[in-house]
């Protein structure tokens, strides 16, 4: 790492002590984009911070209007410094959809693609496991998870063998429902994976110990419905930002609730999702000094929570 980007690392972990500095300061590495990275636990990958989701915003025709706007949205992403697209055979077209965006835009992007398998089938599963390949335009696809844990056992021996035979790269598991928190634990426990994907933000922070756990399990974290699926960031945006958080060098809702996110030592790569070209740029703006202290985070949480 560059003096200037050393630098800058100490001075985003300077607020933080304990575990937490310990584990920031080996983790963060600051890109030429300005896009923070953190490292994947069980490689040492880096991956931006702010990735995009596409659930329901890419789920459009691929061709026309609206696919342009959405290409538009992915072009922004990239050129701000994004890495990790996710998606999966649930969200309709969206497959198809960011493979002929990766088509269009040619070269190679700084991708890493997220994908998952969702059956109840095994041969289902396997059929949506292949699907992505071709969907895609890609030969390898960087993550490949279990979509809600469904028939997980069974998909996790199949992308077991995929990861063996070099066609995928890292195994995850990913839930939206706090229902599942305690299969998902037994697996954190039992499981040798790669990554869990779960919802977080800070209306909604049930899965505390699980992100907890992760850590301790040596396993990377990706937070789906950062924003709250958009109502949260409604919501908020009725209120003014408060002076604290503008004296803390926070912009904007965007940048305070993703920045709350990303700061967890344990949090790799929140992905919200956006149909808007101007929201991905404060997205990933976001993105550029995450690192707040612990007891602002608490400070923030608490506001959130009495909105």
């Amino acid at each position: 790492m560059k003096r200037r980007e050393s630098l800058k690392v100490l001075g985003l972990i300077a607020g933080l002590s304990g575990s937490a500095s310990r584990l920031l300061a080996k983790d963060l590495l600051p890109g030429p984009d300005g896009m923070i990275r953190k490292q994947i636990p069980s490689s040492g990958e880096a991956v931006p911070v702010i990735g995009m989701g596409t659930w329901l915003t890419f789920n459009v025709p691929t061709s026309g209007p609206v696919f342009e706007a959405r290409l538009g949205v992915l072009r922004e992403f990239f050129r701000h410094g994004g890495g990790l697209v996710d998606a999966s055979p649930m969200y309709g077209n969206a497959e198809a959809v960011m493979g002929a965006c990766l088509r269009r835009l040619g070269g190679s992007p700084p991708l890493f693609s997220a994908t998952k398998v969702w059956s109840p089938g095994t041969d289902g599963g396997r059929e949506q496991y292949e699907a992505s390949f071709r969907l895609w335009s890609r030969e390898l696809i960087d993550l490949q998870q279990v979509h809600n844990l469904v028939n997980w056992q069974s998909h996790l021996e199949l992308l077991r063998s995929a990861k063996a035979e070099g066609r995928i790269r890292y195994i995850g598991m990913t839930t939206s429902h706090g229902r599942r928190h305690p299969e998902l634990a037994r697996i954190l426990r039992t499981e040798p994976i790669d990554f869990v994907q779960l919802t977080y933000n800070a209306a909604r922070t049930a899965s505390e110990p699980l992100i907890k756990l992760a850590a301790d399990r040596g396993v990377a974290v990706i937070v789906n419905r950062p924003l709250g699926g958009g109502a949260l960031i409604e919501r908020v945006q009725r209120e003014t930002l408060p002076e604290w958080a503008k004296d803390a060098g926070i912009r904007n809702w965007p940048d305070f609730l993703l920045r709350w996110i990303v700061s967890h030592p344990a949090v790799t790569c929140a992905i919200p999702a956006t149909t808007q070209v101007e929201h991905m740029r404060e997205n990933m703006a976001a993105g550029q000094m995450p690192v707040l202290d612990e007891p602002l985070r608490r400070r923030m949480q608490r506001y959130i929570s009495q909105l």
